[in-house]
């Protein structure tokens, strides 16, 4: 099991939420752990997002238990109905994702003692409350996130393996079943690389400038991981009519690989390009030829088609689908082309790369 940094970063919280509790001498200071645990979120702007819907949740609470205590007791049959009647408010109000933190609330509000009842319901309510803000600062301040290199490098891990399993595949050179199972693990880490793309748009900068310089380079991420899906679909249908394209002319297959070769070369010149280990001013040729390459192969297949080449009409539709892919493939590159080159060309000083390439999580 790998340490991240928001395992480290939940015991800081409630390390400083039970001692600022201690510092003012609020009783059960355990509350304010609590509270920190399930306020601790990836991102800043997730935990900004979060404080909002807990303070939500923890007043809910707080009223449920407060009128429940003033109007009947704190009878463990009415706890119950209390519980029912909190849950019930937070899903009508889609604050079910901290349902659990306002249910401790109530029942930590209801189980205070009968004497001065308001006044230990607010001690608990504030104790709470300190450990939900105690989380927000330790997510402000320490461990930052570096969620672009996290982004980058989940980009081009899954681009190399999915590359490699098309060549393998488009020279029918792939193992069936283990490329099955490689595709179910690729498809995890696709919604991973999406799930840190959300991430890193979702970081907040703290000054204009920043903002509008990091909102740049997430367009460029957003094309990236869109590419690499569209290669990703090939490679699927790569896989499922295998057999079918196996039989293809051999002159159809030459065309093939050599159009899905360029296509993928230049995929992995402008990832290398992106981080500047190309020169920004050189040209992708083979972006200009793949058009050209693409016509001869459709008229390639127009005329196998009218020779009887192929076995049946369904591996006509399959290829036919084939070479959609391929051309949105081909699309995709070209709109990453220049997004990259717009990226490069203007504000060169505030557009500099700069994540450290590391081995995938």
């Amino acid at each position: 099991m790998k340490l991240g940094a928001r395992i480290f970063k939940t015991g800081i919280a409630i390390v400083l939420a039970l001692f600022l509790a201690r510092i003012l001498h609020m009783p059960n200071a355990v509350f304010a752990g609590i509270a920190a645990i399930f306020a601790i979120k990836p991102t800043i702007y997730r935990s900004y997002l979060s404080i909002i819907e807990q303070l939500q949740g923890n007043l809910i609470g707080a009223i449920v238990g407060v009128v429940l205590v003033m109007v009947f007791n704190n009878n463990v049959l009415i706890v119950g109905l209390g519980a029912i009647i909190t849950i019930i408010i937070m899903l009508r109000l889609k604050l079910e994702n901290n349902v659990s933190l306002g249910l401790v609330t109530m029942i930590a509000l209801m189980e205070t003692p009968g004497e001065h009842f308001l006044q230990f319901a607010g001690i608990r309510f504030s104790t709470l409350l300190l450990g939900i803000l105690s989380s927000f600062i330790v997510n402000l301040i320490f461990l930052p996130p570096k969620y672009e290199t996290k982004l980058y490098n989940s980009i081009t891990n899954v681009t190399e393996d999915v590359l490699r399993w098309i060549r393998l595949t488009s020279r029918h050179a792939a193992e069936h079943q283990l490329l099955k199972k490689d595709i179910n693990v690729l498809k995890e880490r696709l919604l991973r690389v999406n799930e840190f793309l959300s991430m890193y748009k979702e970081e907040r900068s703290y000054f204009r400038r920043s903002t509008i310089d990091k909102q740049r380079k997430a367009v460029v991420y957003r094309q990236m991981v869109t590419l690499l899906q569209s290669s990703f679909d090939i490679l699927k249908i790569l896989h499922r009519y295998e057999q079918d394209l196996r039989q293809l002319p051999e002159s159809v297959n030459e065309h093939l690989q050599e159009l899905l070769d360029a296509i993928m070369n230049d995929h992995e010149k402008l990832i290398l390009k992106f981080l500047g280990k190309i020169r920004k001013d050189s040209e992708i040729e083979s972006v200009q030829l793949l058009e050209e390459q693409r016509n001869e192969l459709m008229e390639l297949f127009l005329e196998e088609i009218e020779a009887e080449h192929f076995p049946s009409q369904v591996q006509k539709f399959h290829f036919m689908r084939l070479l959609s892919a391929i051309v949105e493939y081909q699309e995709q590159l070209q709109h990453f082309e220049k997004i990259l080159d717009s990226f490069q060309s203007f504000h060169k000083d505030k557009n500099e790369v700069t994540v450290e390439e590391i081995n995938e999580d």
